[in-house]
């Protein structure tokens, strides 16, 4: 939903005004994602004004960017924070306090319940990108010896502050998953029926220390509302529900993105308000290293010096060659990192890949070769353009499998597919295709 400016500027002029009952009537009409949007159009005293008068703030800042509630809640009075904090959801709430300031942390920290520094503690400790690291603890458990009418007496006292109450785990006195039970089942069920008789025992579940981007997949894959998060021992430790997948699908899309244009990822960037030296150091990286790998390049012009004196013209196709060279590379890494993100292909599927891709490479390079030969032939001579044929067919192949190949070599070796970006292989490609080149015109001229 799109909000007018119109809009924005009313809540503006009654926050200015403190017309807070105007405010209140405007928002019972509007969704709680729906507001944070409002709320980021907002500067930052007015963004403090609302969040301090709204009851619900704490699940409105949910919705916003984790680099907008650092920045929000690190200049609000330390009571409401702490307030904010305790009435988010327990992975929301660590989501955040982790990244809050040091000194900030120990003050609001020392004001939380016991119960929820407890959550942070338990949720905090898990590693990055893990399932541990996004689930939630705010979920139903049920005994397997209780009826229906005991359960849904227990759902009701126990329910309003948890994030989904559509799945109910059962799990016996040492909090060992047991089964799975929908609301559905419990409400559809006869009331002196036990959750052991309805409970589904055909668990699917994820590791606490599995990687997030699979804890996805499976939510997807069976189309889940929730996953429950055991350890070792199969106890139940907590659940990632489908909006935490959500944002872990688009997390590790814009990490790839990013890669793919040999850019350092981080929770907390944003384009929009990094400082310049954050978004510096977080380009310059890969930036000259491939300073490096062009080099290449020019070493093999160099090498060809003579041929190239000789034949002033080959330097006319220079550009036009190696960049097609590049272009079909870094189509097939695209393809192939996403195929690999995707599970479409494994490594046991290269060497037919690469009899597939080597056909398809000669078919593009045939097909551009038509087309700069008649270039060739009419900037040049018949020799020339026949130079320019072979080269094209040569280095649009080899910039194909190039593409194809280093996707699979970097999982072969553990490192992540997305780093065979575009710019890399793009430098691979140039400086190859500028020997085979100056190879093919120093044999036929």
């Amino acid at each position: 939903m799109q909000f007018s400016l119109a809009l924005v500027s009313e809540i503006e002029k009654a926050i200015q005004n403190h017309q807070f009952d105007l405010i209140e009537k405007q928002f019972e009409q509007i969704n709680d994602a729906d507001i944070a949007k409002i709320l980021a159009d907002l500067s930052l005293n007015e963004q403090l004004t609302l969040v301090e008068y709204l009851p619900n703030a704490a699940y409105i800042l949910e919705f916003l960017s984790l680099e907008q509630q650092l920045k929000i809640s690190e200049h609000l009075p330390k009571q409401i924070l702490v307030n904010i904090i305790s009435e988010m959801h327990s992975d929301d709430r660590t989501d955040l306090f982790k990244y809050l300031p040091y000194a900030l942390q120990q003050s609001v920290y020392a004001d939380l319940s016991p119960e929820i520094q407890q959550q942070i503690q338990h949720l905090a400790r898990y590693p990055e990108e893990s399932a541990g690291a996004i689930m939630s603890s705010d979920y139903v458990t049920l005994s397997p010896d209780l009826n229906m009418a005991q359960a849904i007496k227990q759902i009701r006292a126990i329910a309003t502050d948890r994030e989904t109450v559509y799945l109910i785990y059962v799990v016996n006195a040492q909090g060992k998953l047991l089964g799975v039970v929908s609301l559905r089942e419990i409400i559809l069920a006869e009331p002196e029926q036990t959750i052991a008789e309805v409970m589904s025992t055909d668990l699917i579940v994820g590791d606490v220390n599995e990687d997030q981007e699979s804890i996805a997949e499976k939510l997807h894959y069976y189309d889940f509302i929730a996953l429950p998060i055991v350890d070792e021992q199969q106890r139940l430790l907590g659940i990632v529900t489908y909006d935490d997948a959500m944002d872990v699908v688009t997390e590790e899309a814009t990490e790839d993105f990013l890669k793919s244009s040999a850019v350092s990822s981080s929770p907390k960037m944003s384009i929009k308000t990094a400082p310049i030296h954050y978004l510096y150091k977080k380009r310059v990286f890969w930036l000259v290293i491939l300073v490096f790998g062009s080099l290449l390049s020019g070493f093999g012009i160099a090498h060809f010096e003579d041929i190239i004196a000789k034949n002033i013209v080959l330097v006319f196709f220079l550009p036009l060659l190696v960049g097609s060279g590049g272009n079909a590379g870094s189509q097939s890494a695209t393809l192939m990192v996403r195929a690999l993100a995707t599970g479409d292909v494994h490594l046991k599927d290269w060497m037919y890949l690469i009899g597939r891709e080597s056909l398809v490479g000669l078919c593009l390079g045939g097909t551009m070769a038509i087309a700069v030969s008649i270039l060739g032939y009419f900037r040049g001579d018949a020799m020339v353009a026949l130079v320019l044929a072979l080269s094209m067919m040569g280095i649009v192949l080899m910039g194909c499998l190039i593409g194809m190949s280093l996707p699979f070599i970097l999982n072969r070796l553990k490192l992540d597919p997305a780093s065979a970006s575009a710019p890399l292989v793009t430098s691979i490609c140039d400086a190859t295709g500028v020997i085979v080149y100056l190879c093919i015109a120093s044999i036929i001229l």
